[in-house]
């Protein structure tokens, strides 16, 4: 049964206006009502939804300048690691071409003359030379290897490279005791062997060291492993030989 009820509002103007009325009916009354809080209730849910997408909306430009930045990134590490692979390709192809890996047949060394000319020896004397002959006589790697660069003024260069795979082991060039097993900016992973009257012997740019400080090693005893630390751009040994703290040519007491 429909409520006949009815709601009437009286509006009473000031002065000579005329009175009005309103009547709605209950049923009406709540319709309206119900409408309303349904809109209310829409608008609410909108707003609630729509600020946490503004919010996101707002971060688009910024995501989007993440995304590229992250892609020009991206394209420049692709364009190193290529350029990487073709430096790696030419230095395999210029130590093949010189034979850095390849065993000679005749059984000889690879490189320069073993003895230099007297001219081009190093400064110490002859009971010097003898004592350090007598000392440094291992070839320092399991390998012959390649020698890249020759003793010069001990500000310069004061011992020789030898390049050669990485991993090679590297040997004592004479019994001794290891006085430093460290790593420095310039040789990198090194070890310092000293054999007794002012005579040592460094091997730098290693990749891993086998020894100890203290350690007591044995001629073409393993020491390290060949690597490419320190200030090196291509794994090989770089190879002293020191006569109270002045060094020496290692090539006039030791062959490959």
């Amino acid at each position: 049964m429909a409520d006949e009820r009815r709601l009437t509002v009286i509006v009473v103007p000031h002065g000579d206006l005329e009175t009005r009325t309103y009547e709605i009916s209950y049923g009406r009354l709540r319709f309206y009502l119900l409408m309303f809080i349904a809109v209310a209730i829409a608008v609410a849910l909108v707003l609630a939804l729509w600020f946490p997408i503004a919010a996101q909306a707002g971060r688009v430009p910024a995501l989007v300048r993440e995304n590229e930045r992250l892609h020009a990134e991206r394209a420049q590490v692709t364009e190193l690691a290529r350029t990487l692979a073709e430096v790696e390709a030419q230095y395999e192809r210029v130590r093949q071409l010189l034979g850095a890996d390849a065993p000679s047949g005749d059984g000889q060394p690879l490189l320069p003359p073993l003895r230099p000319k007297p001219d081009t020896a190093a400064t110490e004397t002859g009971d010097d030379a003898a004592m350090i002959d007598g000392v440094i006589q291992q070839w320092p790697l399991e390998s012959r290897g390649f020698i890249t660069r020759r003793v010069s003024d001990a500000s310069d260069h004061p011992g020789v490279d030898i390049a050669v795979s990485r991993g090679s082991l590297i040997r004592a060039a004479g019994a001794g005791v290891v006085r430093i097993a460290g790593v420095d900016d310039v040789y990198g992973y090194y070890v310092v062997l000293d054999h007794g009257d002012g005579i040592q012997s460094l091997y730098g740019h290693a990749d891993t060291l086998l020894v100890d400080a203290g350690a007591r090693v044995a001629a073409g005893q393993p020491v390290a492993r060949v690597g490419t630390s320190g200030r090196s751009s291509a794994p090989h040994l770089h190879f002293e030989v020191r006569r109270d703290g002045r060094p020496v040519d290692p090539l006039r007491f030791v062959a490959p």
